[in-house]
């Protein structure tokens, strides 16, 4: 298990570098952006680039812009609301972006991405090459939800679960949040002024969880319950992950010459092939499969694959090669993953009397959930 110091010195040797900002940080409130922070944030991330590093910028503000550009500020907004703000607030964004980093002789490049970017794979793997040939050639990406065309179903909760999925698709080799919130503490510092800060999470557990409530930003989607969940997720893909006060002067340089500040999360020893990451974090569910004691048993303990004869029921209408969640007894999520067959053939071979033994599930295309993972 990696201490505080180990942690930060895999950091400081981190070559490929994903940072989050979210609008709380770069915005003020109704007024727009702060181009005060933002020039101090092209500042730091230039010195790590002209050390030879690489860096991905996912950043939040979009709506914010169009909010403040519009002096619209009718609360709450609808969805076609906030996709309208956003498509007059994006091009806003980026220009900022493009005036703070050209004073460093730096070009940016403009990333919109849905969900579905990421959950199709041949999309994942053609953004992902995309991303790796700026990064060649020196681009700072500029990475931001498509809120204009995003709906519901394909929208990722808030940016810092899309940074983390980022991270994971490079792969990075550190996320860098930069929070309106500096830390996480044990209780809420909103309501509790005197919380006590923790600066190192060896690992995530549900202790760990009960720490942050859902309660979002005030100008984000995102609360310090959505940065626990991202930093579940890149730190068991073996990326370190911190938490830091954004808007602080030089906030990174007074990290990495070993200030205590922020959180640090340690990495854990990554187990899944970078396809089974995909399909755990990336694919979302069109369909149910209920399963008995005896499958559960087959590929939770076994490492087997699913077979026919394993399936109870069959629920919803998807496509073979979709994603599918696996179900225990009790009806909680046991694993997803790839299915051979249609929801109609599935169905079709529970009501034979003959089950045939045919491979419902590759083991290769299975992902355990059980137990907090």
């Amino acid at each position: 298990m990696e201490s505080r110091e180990e942690c930060l010195r895999r950091l400081k040797q981190a070559e490929q570098l994903v940072f989050k900002v979210g609008s709380a940080v770069i915005t003020n409130d109704d007024e727009g952006l702060n181009y005060q922070i933002l020039s101090q944030l092209a500042y730091e991330i230039q010195r790590f680039l002209r050390a030879g590093k690489k860096v991905i910028l996912v950043s939040s503000g979009a709506i914010a812009c169009g909010r403040a550009k519009l002096r619209f500020f009718k609360k709450p907004l609808s969805l076609s609301e906030k996709q309208a703000l956003a498509a007059c607030g994006q091009a806003d964004l980026i220009h900022a972006y493009e005036e703070v980093f050209k004073e460093y002789g730096l070009k940016v490049a403009q990333v919109l991405l849905t969900s579905e970017d990421l959950s199709v794979r041949s999309r994942y793997l053609n953004a992902r090459k995309t991303l790796q040939t700026l990064l060649k050639w020196g681009i700072v990406p500029i990475i931001n939800e498509n809120d204009t065309v995003a709906t519901e179903e394909i929208r990722f909760s808030d940016n810092d679960i899309l940074s983390a999925l980022v991270a994971i698709a490079l792969p990075a080799e550190a996320l860098i949040i930069l929070s309106d919130i500096d830390a996480l503490y044990k209780e809420d510092p909103r309501t509790n002024p005197q919380a006590e800060r923790i600066n190192f999470v060896s690992e995530i557990t549900p202790e760990i969880f009960s720490m942050a409530g859902s309660k979002p930003g005030k100008l984000g989607r995102g609360g310090m319950y959505s940065k626990l969940l991202a930093a579940k997720m890149v730190t068991s893909s073996g990326i370190p992950m911190t938490i830091l006060p954004g808007r602080e002067p030089l906030v990174l340089e007074r990290l990495f010459s070993g200030e205590n500040i922020g959180t640090l999360f340690a990495p854990q020893e990554r187990k899944l092939s970078m396809r089974k990451l995909w399909i755990k974090y990336y694919l979302s569910p069109e369909g149910k499969l209920y399963l008995d004691a005896g499958a559960i048993k087959a590929i939770e303990e076994q490492g087997k694959s699913l077979l026919i004869g394993g399936i109870k029921k069959v629920e919803g209408d998807f496509s073979k090669g979709a994603c599918v969640i696996c179900l225990d007894t009790e009806e909680q999520a046991i694993a997803k993953g790839l299915t051979n067959f249609s929801s109609e053939e599935l169905k079709r071979f529970l009501k034979e009397a003959y089950k045939p033994e045919k491979e419902v599930i590759h083991r290769d295309n299975l992902v355990l959930l059980r137990g907090f993972q």
